[in-house]
């Protein structure tokens, strides 16, 4: 894992994080600073529940990531924004909650190793040490004053019966000296023991958690959810809790779900291997052999794929086989691996068994340098019992056998997770090597492909609009009777036949009655859903004629062919949808064309020194209210009369107590500002001379000391930050207009099919599904199965124009654009942000030739003003296209505007 460098959703999440910290401080509580953050980012503010037992408006949020996410790296790479942007403070304490042991351990190691990505992504925060809850027991007041400390704990710890927590609340010699020199209202905050006279204060590991106001990160927090494991929390008293889970609890005690990562998302950046192709048969030795057929396959691919130079792979089976029972003969382990070596020739050295008893992965990981990934290890089918051991990983798993039926939920759930993840987290050549398998000995398919999509909404935490296309069929005979898999797009005509016999339906079980009705009038038994070669046996029963019996089978076989109408999507029918991209000819590159997806790549001028270096009114404004409240001012009323929160003030007062900083000079405080100023465009030396006049100015005015500007240096770098972007923009800007709309434009800027972004089959991941709330429409030609939310009535009405004029074949097919959503999002670069037209359209083509594409952006004639920046980059986009692309811009139902560019 090492190198390792962030996918573009991981980004995302940790740029959410980061807007929702400053927003904190920007508005009058967290709360708020959630909704109006989840407004910002997602058009939608979500409201923000407390937590039980804890101040109400402390920053609380969750991090919602499907199996395979990285929730762990995002986790170490937030404690850096905790300190810079929430906390404005240099070292703080992570209490870092997992839910087991074995993963406690997995955690602590990767967190220490100085060469894993977890261990980098922490030490952006500085100095950074790791501790286990024994050893945080005798931690020094020198580690906390100059380490950010890294508390790993399972959850339990920290439950009363435990008798590790009940440490936690002893006094300890050790822990003496963090209680030397304290003030009245540190003290104040401290738990005690005893009553009256007899009341002491504790020197526990407790007491010094509540004087440093941890910040807990909670790892796989859908495990954590009980009300007494939060409540022991409390006593610390966080400066806020981050969740990360794949399942968060949205019912019972809601999470604030802050970002939320899709499956799609996950598959477009190459993190997890999609669709899962099932088979379901009922025989386990056929089932067994076909999964071995499969392996073989995939490992002669991976195979060739290596001797071309990809990276070494040996796809693995996990077989999941039933526990042994007392006096019934069961597919157990020992049945299965004798299977595998009898009557397939498997060798013994490729097996290995991982039960509650046989240990055999922790013999691998000892005896392999790479465990069972190391190209030394011969292993290709691992059997285990109920689950496999907590936090082991390996990418190479390929196939999940399931010798039960998907009962299991928490095992198959885990095997599951397993064989979802991608190989090096980068897609293969082969097709096949990008997809996971599952074999499931079972009679009826539809049943477990549904059971599968719950195991993966349940816990790998995928969304249940988004399953249904991740669970697909081997066989087509098989995909013809996983309705579920067409969901909305299918039509099953009901097969109706006269009997000359009333059917015994009493004797035939419920799954299959519901699926049939008997008119005794007519002498009509009608199958409304389709039954399997299984049910039809099963309906047959219920009749004693060979005529009529024979009719039933007959019926059957309809019901499940001919009686079912599959509406196919363009992308299911495998139509490719690609829209040319604006491209920047780079200076110094011989005229080489570059995708234009950052303003950055623009040349231009760019210096502060120019500037003038000195706080504003404003900056003078936000210190002198800040130092207010770190001295514990009151400043209950903002200026729209809301009361402001006292949460983050008594924070920001508490840390400034333990924290002290120490004496700093005007140049030591400069350097701290430039290092902690991350702006590659600058030079050292232009920054460095910016700031240092910056501070200098302010040093100079009035009730401004060197004591005074240390304490407030986390603030100080936000607002010269927040000053220098701003001047950038400005410089941005200039230069974008230069480059992109002076008269020789075009020798800089072209819209080509070298740079063309495609919508790929199963990259589309809304944040939001359209649910009808606009109206209704039967839409027949959007590209995907699924449809990105409206944001208004408008909207929508112009979705289903389009759809009208596509069903008469003006259109060939389009799509409703999304905004934000990697690998699903079309957008043209702007200066400052990027133009996501809401749709784009695919019109007909000729003698073979593709035809145009059309962007079409609505927009409310509130909003039309505004928009004159997305009208110039769609405008030029469309011009320099050749006559490949056409833009337009409708406002107030002007629909006649779209059917002007159609023709």
């Amino acid at each position: 894992m090492s190198g390792f460098a962030p996918k573009i959703y991981q980004q995302q999440v940790l740029d959410s994080v980061e807007a929702y910290f400053k927003a904190c401080h920007e508005l009058a509580s967290p709360s708020i600073a959630f909704t109006v953050t989840t407004e910002r980012l997602w058009g939608r503010g979500n409201p923000y529940n407390p937590l039980s037992g804890f101040p109400s408006d402390m920053p609380y949020f969750c991090l919602r990531v499907p199996t395979g996410g990285g929730k762990t790296w995002l986790a170490a790479k937030s404690v850096q924004l905790v300190n810079t942007h929430l906390l404005r403070c240099e070292h703080s304490v992570i209490l870092w909650l997992v839910p087991s042991k074995p993963i406690r351990e997995q955690t602590i190691k990767a967190l220490k190793d100085r060469s894993h990505p977890y261990h980098a992504a922490l030490r952006e925060a500085g100095p950074i040490t790791v501790l286990d809850l024994e050893e945080a027991k005798s931690v020094t007041r020198a580690t906390l004053d100059t380490s950010t400390t890294v508390i790993v704990a399972t959850r339990q710890a920290f439950q009363v019966e435990e008798e590790e927590c009940r440490k936690v609340y002893q006094s300890s010699g050790a822990l003496m000296h963090h209680f030397d020199n304290l003030s009245p209202t540190q003290r104040d905050e401290l738990l005690t023991d005893g009553e009256g006279g007899a009341r002491t204060t504790p020197y526990s590991l407790a007491n010094v958690l509540r004087l440093r106001r941890p910040f807990v990160v909670v790892d796989e927090a859908h495990n954590s959810r009980t009300e007494l494991a939060f409540d022991m929390l409390a006593r610390f008293r966080p400066s806020g809790v981050m969740e990360l889970t794949a399942t968060p609890d949205l019912e019972r005690t809601p999470s604030n779900v802050l970002h939320s990562v899709s499956a799609a998302e996950l598959k477009a950046e190459e993190m997890i291997k999609l669709p899962v192709v099932l088979e379901a048969e009922p025989n386990w030795q056929q089932c067994l052999a076909d999964a071995i057929g499969r392996r073989d396959a995939l490992h002669k691919l991976a195979d060739e794929e290596r001797r071309a130079g990809a990276a070494y792979l040996r796809p693995l089976v996990l077989i999941q086989s039933e526990p042994r029972r007392a006096g019934i003969e069961t597919l157990d382990f020992e049945k299965v691996k004798n299977e595998l070596i009898t009557n397939h020739g498997i060798p013994a050295s490729e097996i290995v068994v991982a039960t509650g008893e046989a240990k055999g992965l922790e013999q691998i990981d000892a005896d392999y340098k790479l465990g069972i990934a190391d190209p030394a290890c011969p292993v290709k089918f691992v059997i285990t019992q109920k689950a496999l051991a907590e936090g082991w990983d390996c990418p190479f798993a390929y196939i999940l056998v399931s010798m039960a039926s998907l009962s299991s939920a928490t095992a198959v759930e885990q095997l599951l997770g397993r064989v979802l993840r991608q190989p090096g987290a980068s897609h293969r050549q082969a097709r096949a090597l990008n997809q996971s398998y599952a074999f499931v000995v079972s009679r009826n398919f539809a049943e477990t492909a549904g059971a599968l999509r719950d195991r993966l909404v349940a816990g790998a935490g995928f969304e249940r609009r988004e399953v249904a296309e991740f669970v697909t069929a081997a066989k087509a005979e098989q995909a013809r009777l996983d309705l579920e898999g067409h969901a909305g797009r299918v039509v099953v005509r009901p097969v109706a036949i006269t009997l000359s016999e009333k059917p015994n339906l009493k004797s035939v079980p419920k799954p299959v009655r519901d699926k049939v009705s008997w008119d005794g009038k007519l002498n009509t038994l009608t199958i409304s859903t389709p039954l399997t070669e299984d049910e039809a046996e099963v309906l047959k029963a219920s009749v004693t004629s060979e005529t009529a019996a024979a009719a039933i089978v007959e019926a059957a076989e309809v019901s499940r062919t001919t009686a079912i109408e599959f509406f196919q999507t363009p992308a299911e029918l495998g139509e490719r949808f690609r829209v040319p991209q604006l491209a920047l000819r780079l200076q110094g590159q011989q005229g080489d064309l570059a995708l234009f997806d950052d303003p950055e790549v623009l040349e231009y001028p760019w210096d502060l020194s120019p500037y003038d270096a000195a706080p504003t009114t404003d900056d003078l404004t936000a210190l002198g209210a800040a130092l207010k409240v770190s001295e514990g001012g009151e400043i209950d009323i903002d200026a729209g009369g809301h009361v402001v929160s006292r949460f983050l003030p008594e924070l920001q007062r508490d840390l400034g107590l333990v924290y002290q900083p120490e004496n700093w000079d005007e140049v030591r405080i400069a350097t701290w500002l430039c290092r902690n100023l991350p702006e590659p465009s600058l030079t050292h030396a232009s920054k460095q001379a910016f700031v240092a006049a910056w501070v200098s100015d302010l040093l100079r005015r009035e009730g401004f000391t060197l004591a005074r500007v240390n304490l407030q240096k986390f603030l100080i770098r936000n607002l010269i930050e927040a000053r220098i972007r701003e001047l950038r923009k400005q410089a941005v800007g200039k230069a974008f207009q230069q480059a992109l709309f002076a008269d020789d434009a075009a020798e800089r800027v072209a819209v080509t099919d070298q740079y063309a972004f495609e919508f790929h089959a199963q990259a589309y991941a809304p944040s939001r599904d359209y649910d009808g709330r606009f109206g209704h429409f039967d839409f027949r030609k959007h590209f995907y199965g699924r449809m990105g939310d409206f944001d208004s009535k408008e909207e929508f009405e112009c979705a289903s124009q389009l759809d009208m004029w596509a069903q008469q074949g003006r259109i060939q097919f389009w799509v409703r654009n999304l905004v934000r959503r990697e690998g699903s999002s079309f957008f043209l670069q702007k200066a400052d942000g990027r133009f996501y037209p809401d749709f784009l359209c695919q019109l007909p083509g000729t003698a073979g030739q593709t035809g145009p594409i059309l962007a079409v952006e609505y927009k409310g004639a509130d909003r039309w003003s505004g928009a004159e920046d997305d009208r110039l980059i769609g405008g030029l986009w469309a011009n320099l296209s050749e006559g490949r692309c056409r833009f337009v811009m409708v406002k107030d139902k002007r629909w006649d505007w779209v059917e002007g560019v159609l023709k």
